[in-house]
């Protein structure tokens, strides 16, 4: 049996690590949990798990329950809790310490915080590999091209298509996109996820955290890498192999299926929950249009301009994504917000995790300072 801390238990990903837990009691336990300020929610999930360690990561707890409290209290309870895998699911820039908590203790990283791959993908895959610990994506599209490159080997593959939605505003014509709210964002029109990756979803800014952590998690180069729109989300990704075949993983989108493979990796483990039939379902692929979804060809730029601008790209969003959801600024600014950011220099490759830590700072003081423009 597995033991699994959760780090973000109650977020989207959080609630869904549980019950895949509870479907499979057999198989997982829950040895500790953690929430940033979601003290009440914390304390609900731990009565199914009562033996679980608790954390709260931004806040100083109330209940005796709770452990550990702070970012030191998260590492104790990474660190000092006997268990097998972490799973990371962080939202933002806060994932990149416990991701390399886990490494630095010895457990395997199941991970949802796709900022720890596009801040510091490098000089975390490296800590992993010499820790002689395995990075295990739960991102639907990253799971379907671990679990294919692990099947073919990736010297049998030459490239990869990552399938995307096309979020909230794929239909709404684009001069109207400056009028859109944070509510209209959230209306995703098939996945139940995160406010923040929904509307990175309507962005495209999600996929192109994903084209960025696809090119450092499997040693791809960014003309490797190929977005398309795929209303239905049934394809998760394609993989082409050295003779021109594509390859695909399919299953309706349920998180709960590469959150359950990342978990019992590499053992496989009988499940229904995303079962499709084929006749059900039309499949559908158009390119995505860049004047749609500038912060897409953004992400390439970044990827082309080295570690400094994809860790800049990120902090950049996430600062415009906060003003955005705050109500004052358009949906249209966030990638005008960005763009500007990435006029600045940013060193090509992070050497350590305090030249990480500098350039995420510095292009959140840039994209601090921009804003003030558009109050």
């Amino acid at each position: 049996m597995k033991r699994i801390i959760l780090v973000g238990a109650t977020g989207s990903i959080g609630r869904q690590t549980l019950d895949v837990v509870a479907r499979h009691p057999e198989e997982f336990t829950i040895a500790g949990m953690s929430a940033h300020r979601d003290e009440a929610g914390l304390l609900a999930a731990a009565t199914l798990h009562p033996h679980a360690v608790l954390c709260l990561s931004g806040a100083l707890p109330v209940a005796g329950m709770i452990q550990h409290a702070g970012l030191d209290g998260l590492r104790n309870l990474i660190e000092r809790t006997d268990a097998d895998i972490v799973v990371n699911a962080a939202a933002g820039a806060a994932g990149l310490p416990p991701s390399l908590y886990a490494i630095a203790s010895g457990k395997d990283l199941a991970l949802a915080n796709k900022e720890t791959i596009v801040m510091a993908g490098r000089l975390v895959l490296e800590a992993a590999q010499k820790a002689g610990r395995k990075i295990l994506p739960v991102d639907s599209e990253h799971s379907a091209i671990f679990n294919m490159v692990e099947r073919f080997g990736r010297h049998s593959v030459r490239g990869v298509i990552i399938t995307a939605s096309g979020g909230a505003f794929r239909d709404l014509p684009v001069d109207r996109l400056q009028y859109v709210t944070p509510e209209d964002a959230l209306a995703h029109p098939t996945w139940n996820m995160g406010a923040k990756i929904t509307v990175d979803s309507a962005s495209m800014a999600n996929k192109g955290l994903e084209v960025i952590e696809a090119a450092r998690l499997f040693a791809f180069t960014s003309s490797e890498i190929q977005v398309v729109i795929h209303p239905e989300s049934r394809v998760h990704s394609f993989i082409r192999t050295q003779d021109g075949s594509l390859y695909a993983q399919l299953s309706r989108p349920d998180m709960r299926i590469p959150i359950l493979n990342a978990l019992s990796w590499p053992k496989v483990i009988a499940e229904t929950v995303a079962d499709m039939d084929p006749t059900d379902v039309q499949l559908h692929f158009s390119r995505p249009d860049a004047d749609r979804y500038p912060l897409l060809v953004l992400a390439y730029q970044a990827l082309d301009a080295g570690e400094g601008a994809t860790a800049a790209y990120n902090a950049a969003n996430e600062v415009a994504v906060e003003a955005f959801m705050d109500g004052w600024l358009r949906f249209t600014d966030i990638p005008h917000i960005v763009a500007r950011t990435l006029e600045s220099v940013f060193p090509s490759r992070l050497e350590n995790l305090e030249a990480v830590a500098a350039v995420d700072s510095l292009a959140r003081m840039v994209a601090g300072r921009i804003l003030k423009e558009y109050r």
